[in-house]
């Protein structure tokens, strides 16, 4: 495929360069390429963005079984969003369940994320009401 001038070159403005390398190497071999440990988490993120955007469910089941690995106090809001937006029923029903704790509860409310969670995901909140309601 050749576009323009750009001497072959086909530009992905959405997502970045190494998770499209990651999802190349996903739809060539079945597998994930390494990733450095301290970004690990940020790439499944973007990964699942993709593998949903393109319909990879495979790939969208494994960054999902992934990222339930990632769950705590400063990742909770962006997760559970994630979850939200791409019907990652096992991912959510995760986030669900650290959230049961008082403690996890108290920090996704004081947090920074918590505010954009409830803009994006309302039906999200409505859940914890449900769930807060329960305890």
């Amino acid at each position: 495929m050749k576009e323009g001038d750009a001497a072959g070159v086909v530009h992905r403005d959405e997502m970045e360069a190494e998770v499209f390398k990651a999802l190349l190497c996903f739809a060539y071999t079945d597998s994930l390429p390494v990733t450095e440990k301290e970004d690990e988490d940020v790439m499944y993120q973007h990964l699942l963005v993709a593998a949903d955007r393109y319909n990879m469910e495979r790939l969208k089941s494994i960054c999902e079984e992934k990222l339930c690995k990632f769950i705590n106090a400063a990742t909770i809001a962006t997760i559970l969003t994630l979850a939200e937006q791409h019907h990652c029923e096992g991912l959510k029903k995760a986030c669900l369940n650290f959230l049961r704790f008082p403690a996890n509860l108290r920090a996704l409310l004081d947090s920074d994320g918590f505010d954009h969670l409830s803009r994006s995901c309302p039906s999200v909140i409505k859940n914890l009401i449900a769930m807060s309601a329960l305890v």
